[in-house]
This record gives structure tokens, C-alpha cells and sequence, in this order.
């Protein structure tokens, strides 16, 4: 097992990649969409006025995309680097989507990358917009395959634990490519995305507003993109909907952390918004709440469609709730470690060549295999994740979001009304929000990977368990070289695109 010291290293590295990535990404998949719209109404009307307009946003969205593709291909390289173990257990399905993404998704968006760039005086109008269409299809394609990858590591499915190989092996691709959850999880990311793009083209817009500069080019992209944003993000609230939803069910853990909730109990209200009591532990009588807002029986609601369902929290699942028939922690780490000693049995008979041992062990670790990560952990409250970080995490991103849903409103309202040049404190508030998406974006991922812990495949492997054995040294070394790198590049994305954006349309 990798020294815990390493392990957390290369945890950072992997999430300092990841946040960076992560900033890149959203505008790449949203503002592809708000271009093709832009030069689908170019060619349908023939006005010159939306090819520049289109240009404009293309430029800053090339400037985007060269840099989110550096950082995604450090981070999938890290896999093998800092995640040698785990890459081994899962690589036979983990590698399957990536392969795909890499061979078909990013394959078309690169293709027709070039010619949305340089074949405006090439092509047809009609074949341009084909392949700007087909750019950002292959981009939220990449998304797609990218996430049914992390959705498996969710909630892990459509597999067969080998134990000749110690490795997970794909039975159903199928099942494993439309995984409720990976569904969801790419459909909830890729419209926090759009939600991202949205108010960075409104934002922008504004700011030329302000500047009485290109005024009118810049209230056209503000409609369109206002509009696309109020419908994403109605989109977006269904889906986060959906995705607590899911956690329910396969997650229960995760929804507990992001509610704060340790005494699960039927007809369970959501904290709208609550402080958390520093002090409290799982187990203990401690107040969970310092202070908090609760709707009554909408988490019931929420989380199993009924208002007078069971929610289990914390305690619940770390202890065990015999009534409501749920597992204590501890019960499922002595199975888990049956599964891991069986494990080793097996691997010792087959050294031995002792077929009837080998048979004995292989029914022994079929029988715990469902429990297999937990003969890993050292006490029961180790299942529990970071819960002050989940919950905040949560709660900013589902505050931020009922916001912008406000804000696209009234924008596109007074955009319809073409009154927005009137309201210039709501255009320096559009201005100011573009780094809220960001931040929603970067919270909700939070959720997802921090509410997962300790795990890195969901029951299966642990987190401690998935590192490669290396120095903590050198993991260190390659955080800060990264830390630089990326630090680096930000800062000349951020100079660059406003350069860019000076020049005007």
C-alpha cells in the first residue's frame, strides 16, 4: 500500500490538474453551441453583422480550446503516473470510453476545428456551418465519454471481478455506456457549461455595452446568448435534480454529506441553507446545526420521490438501521476483509497449482466481492466524507444557480424588451458574474469527487489503495511544477483574450 503521505500528494496534484481543467472546459462546451447558433443566423439571414459577431466569439473560443486540451492530456497521463494501481484494477473498462473519446469524439472535433478557423474563404457557408456544428457535437461528445467513465467509478456496473488478474473486466459495454448515473452526470455537467458560456458572452457584451462600443453586435450575442442561458439553466435545474436523485440510491453517503444530515428519519426536510456545527462527529449527541434554514419534507421528496420516505444519514449508514435494512460499516468491513484474505488465498493456491483451494477461495471472494473496498478501511467512520466541504460546496453551487436562472430572466426579458442599455448596474452585475459560473462549476465538482470519499470506485477501492507507490518527493515536485504551468497558462489565456476582446468585433 503507497504511503499515505504519497497518497495525498498525488490527491492534490490529481485535483489541481482537475480544477484547472476545469476552467477551461464549460466555455469550450457551451460557447461551441452560442457560435453555431450565431452563424446558423448569419446563414439563414445573410447579415454580415452576425459573421463578425461570430468571428469574434470564435477567436475567443479557439484561445479557450488550445489550452483546455493541454491540461486534459497532462491530467489522463496521470493516471499511469500517480494512479498505477488503480489504473491496473479498472483499466479494462475505465480505458474503454477514453479510447472511444479519443478515437471518435475528439477525432471529429479536431477535424472540422480546422475548418470553422480558416475555411470561412474555403468552403461553402453551408459546409462552415456543418462543421461548426460538428465541432461542438464532438466536443460535448468528448464530455460524454469522458463522463460515462467517472459515472462507472460512481456507481460500478456491467463488470466481473477476475482474480487471475485482479482486475475489474467489462461483461456489458452497454450497461456501462448508459449507467443512469454517467448519463446524468455528463447531461448535469455539460449544462453547467452552457450556464458558464452564457454568462460569459453576456458578461462581455455588457462590457462593450458600458464602453458604448459595437453596441449593437454586442446586444445581438447578449440575446442570443440569454436566451440559451435561461433554457440551459432550467435544464440545469432538472438535472441536478435528477443527479441528488441517483445519489439517493446509489450514493446515499454523498447525499448525506451534502445535507448535512446524520440522523436520517421519514419525511426528512432540506436545509436551505445552514452552518454546520464544527464539533460534530459521527456518532456523537452534538447538535449538527449552529444554525439552519429547513423546508419541510422536500429532501423525502427530492431524494425518493415521497414525502414520507426514509432518508438515511450518517449514522445510519455507518452504524447500520436494521429497521430500514441498511448495513452497518463495520459489518461490511469484516466481509470486506474475508474478500481481500480470499483474495490472497487465491493467488497462494495458484502459485501451488492446488485447483480445489483456488475453487474454495474464488466462491469465498464472489460472495464478498460487493464489499471488497471496505476490507481496506480502518475504522467504520473512515466511509465518512470531508462533510463541512460537501455541504458548502452544495449549497454555493445550488444558490448560485437559482441566480443565474434570475439573471438570464430578467436579461432576456429586457433584451426582448430592448430596454438592456438602460440598465447599467444590471450590465456591470452581468459583468461581475462571469467568475460566479466558474466558481458553481468548480463547487459541483467538489461535490461529486470530495462526496465520493474514501472512495476512488464506489465500494470497490478505496482511495488510499489506488496511488502509485512513489516518493512524496517527487509527487511534490510535479505538484508545484504543475501548480507553475498552469498558474502560467491561466494568466496568458486571461491576457490574450482580453487583448482580444479590446480589439472589439
Amino acid at each position: 500500500m503507497p504511503e499515505l503521505a504519497s497518497v495525498d500528494w498525488s490527491r492534490a496534484q490529481f485535483a489541481l490538474t482537475s480544477i484547472y481543467h476545469f476552467l477551461f472546459v464549460p466555455l469550450t462546451l457551451g460557447l461551441s453551441f452560442i457560435i453555431a447558433i450565431m452563424e446558423s443566423i448569419y446563414v439563414k439571414t445573410g447579415n454580415e453583422q452576425w459573421k463578425k459577431i461570430t468571428k469574434f466569439w470564435l477567436k475567443l473560443f479557439g484561445i479557450n480550446f488550445a489550452i483546455g486540451v493541454a491540461t486534459g492530456i497532462i491530467m489522463e497521463f496521470e493516471f499511469g503516473t500517480n494512479w498505477a494501481n488503480y489504473s491496473w484494477f479498472v483499466g479494462d473498462i475505465f480505458g474503454a470510453p477514453l479510447a472511444i473519446e479519443g478515437l471518435i469524439a475528439f477525432f471529429l472535433e479536431s477535424t472540422f476545428f480546422a475548418v470553422m478557423f480558416f475555411g470561412w474563404d474555403r468552403v461553402s457557408k453551408k459546409f462552415h456551418l456543418i462543421s461548426t456544428w460538428l465541432v461542438a457535437i464532438g466536443s460535448n461528445l468528448s464530455a460524454m465519454w469522458i463522463l460515462v467513465a467517472n459515472g462507472w467509478m460512481q456507481y460500478p456496473i456491467g463488470m466481473q471481478f477476475n482474480p487471475e488478474t485482479a482486475r475489474m473486466e467489462m461483461q456489458s459495454f452497454l450497461e456501462v455506456a448508459l449507467s443512469p448515473v454517467g448519463f446524468i452526470k455528463f447531461l448535469h455537467t455539460v449544462t453547467s457549461g452552457y450556464t458558464i458560456s452564457a454568462l460569459f458572452v453576456i458578461g462581455i457584451s455588457a462590457w462593450f455595452i458600458l464602453k458604448a462600443k459595437d453596441v449593437v453586435m454586442a446586444k445581438k450575442s447578449m440575446i442570443v446568448a440569454a436566451s440559451f442561458g435561461l433554457v440551459t439553466s432550467l435544464f440545469l435545474l432538472f438535472s441536478g435534480d435528477e443527479s441528488a436523485y441517483q445519489a439517493t440510491k446509489v450514493q446515499p453517503m454523498k447525499l448525506a454529506a451534502m445535507e448535512g444530515l446524520y440522523k436520517g428519519d421519514e419525511r426528512q426536510g432540506l436545509v436551505a441553507f445552514g452552518v454546520l456545527n464544527p464539533d460534530k462527529k459521527p456518532g456523537d449527541s452534538e447538535k449538527t446545526f449552529l444554525f439552519d434554514i429547513e423546508v419541510p419534507y422536500m429532501l423525502s421528496l427530492l431524494g425518493k420521490r415521497d414525502i414520507n420516505a426514509f432518508i438515511a444519514g450518517i449514522d445510519d449508514i455507518v452504524y447500520g438501521n436494521e429497521k430500514h435494512g441498511i448495513e452497518s460499516v463495520s459489518s461490511r468491513m469484516a466481509k470486506g476483509q474475508i474478500a481481500v484474505s480470499a483474495l490472497k488465498e487465491f493467488k497462494d493456491a495458484k502459485k501451488l497449482g492446488d485447483v480445489a483451494r483456488m475453487n474454495e477461495a474464488k466462491k469465498l471472494l464472489d460472495e464478498n466481492i460487493a464489499h471488497l473496498g471496505y476490507g481496506y478501511l480502518n475504522t467504520p467512520q473512515e466511509a465518512v466524507p470531508p462533510v463541512a466541504l460537501t455541504f458548502y460546496s452544495f449549497h454555493i453551487m445550488v444558490a448560485l444557480g437559482s441566480y443565474f436562472i434570475a439573471l438570464f430572466f430578467v436579461v432576456t426579458f429586457l433584451c426582448m424588451a430592448n430596454d438592456i442599455t438602460k440598465f447599467r448596474k444590471l450590465l456591470w452585475i452581468c459583468l461581475f458574474t462571469i467568475p460566479l459560473g466558474y466558481i458553481a462549476a468548480e463547487t459541483g465538482w467538489i461535490v461529486a469527487e470530495v462526496g465520493r470519499q474514501p472512495w476512488v470506485v464506489q465500494d470497490l477501492m478505496p482511495t488510499k489503495i489506488a496511488a502509485t507507490n512513489l516518493a512524496d518527493t517527487n509527487v511534490k515536485i510535479s505538484f508545484f511544477a504543475f501548480a507553475a504551468l498552469f498558474t502560467a497558462l491561466l494568466i496568458a489565456e486571461i491576457k490574450i483574450m482580453l487583448k482580444q476582446i479590446k480589439l472589439g468585433f
